[in-house]
């Protein structure tokens, strides 16, 4: 069977998502074409060769509709004859992208494929594609849960309850994901996967300074009478600062078969190794990245000691310790850059954001299998395992 191969992973700095953002002047497309326009360059790759070409987005509506990827694909030069499409898993869209793009390859259907990513959030808000008044759920949904679903921080409030998790630990995870991003920005370990744009080179929100005690001053970010009275064992612990921000960004990475790799002279960074998707509870929503996890070391045939690293995307503290205590993973091999509560979370670019990063951190520390996992909205989680080669 063919095996499918990482040759290049590239992102953009991440930006914060609101209008004085340092990407906020900077339409989605655009954003998105620099990372595949980079990714050709720094690979050498002929376009031509490109079969396909899968990007990520949530809110595909406004600057962000109408298949952004192919808009993306066609500003970044590519020919017109290499196709595009734009696919939505909520926050593990352009992992979800790095799944298709693999299977692709590993079946036969393609021989290169480019998995990719954009969210413009200070351009696009979160949630501007359901028009006020509108309901995205439908009557099926409301009979199947009757007390109704809840926004994400109400799940991430609901999880740090279940597993017992405090704002403390909740604090001294995300100061950990600050430090470790400021580090690895210091030691040059994001030069090799960082494609500056306009003048933009770093992260805008890893805050270096940041400590417990500056984040215990945060308010509750979702407070709100109505679930405090539907669930009174929340104790109103997630913040601003124990959370991801809204950001901008976009990210994309070269998949191939190792034979493609081979014949055209290219050096694979890592083997795409093992996939898994699943379902969990839309209530909690968040916690899926635990069967995922389980599932896709199943799939492996290979254990949680056998991974060297991590990414869980750091959407909340609460969903990664959750996480953490139900797999038994040691947390120094989590998130080793740093993690989406200090680099951010452009929602649609972080699945490709997290596979960029892993696979440059497995090369500098020599790892050999490295394991990706997401929440994501509506109880969804994907996973993923690599090999270095």
């Amino acid at each position: 069977m063919r095996d499918a191969v990482i040759v290049e992973a590239v992102r953009t700095p991440v930006g914060k998502g609101k209008p004085d953002g340092a990407l906020a002047h900077v339409h989605p497309v655009e954003l998105l074409a620099h990372t595949l326009r980079t990714l050709v360059e720094r690979s050498g790759v002929d376009p031509e060769l490109i079969d396909d070409v899968i990007g990520g987005t949530v809110d595909q509506v406004g600057e962000q509709a109408m298949n952004t990827t192919r808009y993306a694909a066609l500003s970044a030069g590519l020919p017109e004859s290499v196709p595009a499409t734009t696919v939505d898993r909520q926050c593990g869209s352009s992992q979800q992208a790095v799944h298709f793009a693999a299977q692709g390859v590993i079946s036969g259907a393609y021989d290169i494929a480019v998995a990719c990513g954009v969210e413009s959030m200070s351009r696009v808000p979160m949630w501007s594609n359901v028009p006020e008044g509108k309901d995205p759920f439908g009557p099926g949904i409301a009979a199947r849960h009757p007390e109704g679903l809840v926004p994400q921080g109400i799940s991430a409030e609901l999880i740090a309850a279940k597993w017992s998790i405090t704002r403390e630990q909740m604090d001294a995870f995300a100061v950990t994901s600050h430090r470790r991003a400021a580090t690895a920005w210091d030691a040059g370990l994001f030069d090799a996967e960082v494609a500056p744009l306009e003048g933009v080179t770093r992260d805008e929100c890893v805050r270096p300074d940041t400590s417990t005690e500056v984040l215990a001053g945060l308010r509750p970010a979702y407070h709100d009478p109505h679930f405090a009275e539907r669930f009174p064992q929340i104790e109103w612990n997630v913040t601003a600062g124990n959370a991801s921000p809204v950001n901008d960004g976009a990210s994309a990475v070269l998949v191939m078969a190792g034979e493609t790799a081979a014949r055209l002279g290219l050096r694979p960074l890592a083997r795409l190794h093992s996939f898994a998707v699943t379902g969990s509870d839309p209530l909690l929503m968040l916690t899926g990245v635990v069967p995922a996890t389980e599932k896709v070391l199943r799939r492996a045939g290979l254990s949680l000691d056998d991974i060297d690293l991590f990414e869980v995307n750091e959407a909340f503290s609460s969903v990664v310790l959750a996480w953490q205590q139900e797999t038994g993973a040691d947390l120094g091999k989590v998130n080793v850059h740093g993690g989406a509560v200090a680099l951010g979370h452009p929602l649609g670019a972080s699945g490709t954001r997290l596979t960029t990063t892993l696979v440059h951190a497995m090369q500098e520390r020599g790892a050999r299998y490295a394991l990706q996992t997401m929440c994501e909205a509506g109880g969804l989680a994907n996973a993923m395992i690599m090999e270095r080669t």
